[in-house]
């Protein structure tokens, strides 16, 4: 493939990675959208919708080892397309749930499925980008998350008023269904980096002896936990503590979300920048993410805001800071692996983060929050990317700077 079309060619990958990124979001929050009605419906106590989100997150969580192995062993191609082909199916089969056990399973296998989209989104990016551009294109398809937690909800509570909630689960899994077949038209053999030619072997077990492999998991269970807080928790704070109404919410939320994607093209595109400029690849990453680790405190300031704008400005840095911080950690695994074990590693730590979303998002906020009110959760979440990034300098920069002498 000649080099112009090469370079054109993977940003049609790109945007088909940006667009299954987005339709994953898609059907991960339709549900809880549109949980008013399925709970009118179906009778759900909250103990029981406690145990239909755990059931999702803990599947999404397990789904990451399998995901990444299978990925590397499989390629992006057809790693990719299973991955979707399961999740949408498991999406459609909640229009056929009777009750709330069917429901649960259903919510289940949509987890386990949902776990490949990072693994093979990353390895595709470290198969088709030179590491210069990776951050940047990784900024670029994670913000499709962004676009769905904006979108989604007027779109789905749309479909709900015309056709009931079932047709919102079928219409998100023909979606997903309707992207495998572009991809599998689409995409061709990527090219062999010069880098992955000269590298060793790396399976999934081997992958474990590198400290690197702990570096990034310690960066994901930390700082994962911090995007599901405000994701799960920003609603109930600003309706219980901040006093606000459905009409402040309809504002306050497309902002934070919008806030969110300029932070994960931006922090991936600052690295990018910096490598031009002559710095190494880890070296960039490592200044690109400070940075974004040292907004953080001052977003967790959010919590002492004297009004509402303030307040929403704050999170919105917490959001982008965070985008930015992830786009940066996710190409980490590319600069330190060969290609072929990239799933693996983003599954490794992509289950660490799951771990540490369940601790410090789930479990340890229910707590807090009841005891002690919002203002120890949002100066915990103010520190976790600079304790990630410490620890991060030990498992991954020093063996570098060892490495380079």
């Amino acid at each position: 493939m000649a080099e112009s079309r090469l370079s054109a060619y993977r940003w049609w990958i790109l945007a088909l990675l940006f667009f299954a990124t987005t339709i994953n979001y898609l059907d991960r929050i339709v549900f809880s959208v549109l949980i008013p009605v399925i709970r009118e419906e179906m009778h759900i106590s909250n103990q029981q919708y406690g145990f239909l989100t755990g059931a999702f997150q803990m599947a999404y969580t397990i789904g990451f080892l399998f995901a990444g192995k299978l990925i590397d062993r499989f390629g992006t191609r057809a790693g990719y397309a299973v991955a979707i082909v399961w999740w949408s199916l498991a999406a459609g089969c909640h229009a056929l749930a009777r009750s709330v056990f069917q429901l649960g399973f259903w919510r289940a296998m949509l987890g386990f499925g949902e776990s490949g989209n990072f693994p093979a989104a990353i390895k595709a990016v470290a198969e088709w980008f030179p590491k210069k551009d990776r951050a940047f294109a990784t900024g670029i398809f994670n913000a499709g998350s962004n676009v769905a937690s904006m979108v989604g909800p007027p779109v789905f509570v749309a479909l709900n008023a015309a056709y009931g909630w079932r047709a919102s689960f079928l219409i998100t899994a023909v979606s997903g269904l309707l992207w495998v077949a572009v991809w599998l038209v689409m995409h061709r053999n990527p090219p062999l980096q010069e880098e992955d030619r000269k590298a060793p072997q790396v399976g999934w077990f081997e992958s474990l002896r590198y400290r690197q492999t702990w570096g990034f998991a310690l960066g994901k269970f930390l700082t994962d936990p911090v995007w599901w807080f405000y994701l799960f928790w920003l609603p109930p704070y600003l309706y219980d503590a901040r006093g606000f109404d459905l009409k402040q919410i309809g504002w306050a939320l497309p902002v934070v979300y919008l806030m969110a994607d300029f932070g994960s093209v931006g922090g991936g595109w600052i690295s990018g920048y910096l490598i031009r400029r002559g710095w190494s690849n880890l070296n960039a990453r490592r200044a690109a993410m400070a940075l974004c680790a040292a907004g953080m405190p001052v977003a967790a300031c959010a919590v002492f805001a004297p009004g509402p704008v303030l307040t929403i400005a704050l999170v919105s840095i917490a959001t982008a800071a965070h985008q930015g911080w992830s786009a940066n950690l996710y190409t980490i695994t590319s600069d330190v692996f060969p290609s072929q074990a990239v799933a693996s590693v983003t599954g490794i730590g992509g289950c660490a983060g799951g771990l540490g979303g369940f601790l410090f998002s789930s479990i340890l906020p229910g707590f807090i929050v009841a005891y002690f009110g919002y203002v120890p959760m949002f100066v915990l979440m103010g520190v976790l990317h600079l304790a990630a990034l410490f620890l991060m300098h030990y498992f991954i920069w020093w063996p570098a700077r060892d490495s380079a002498r």
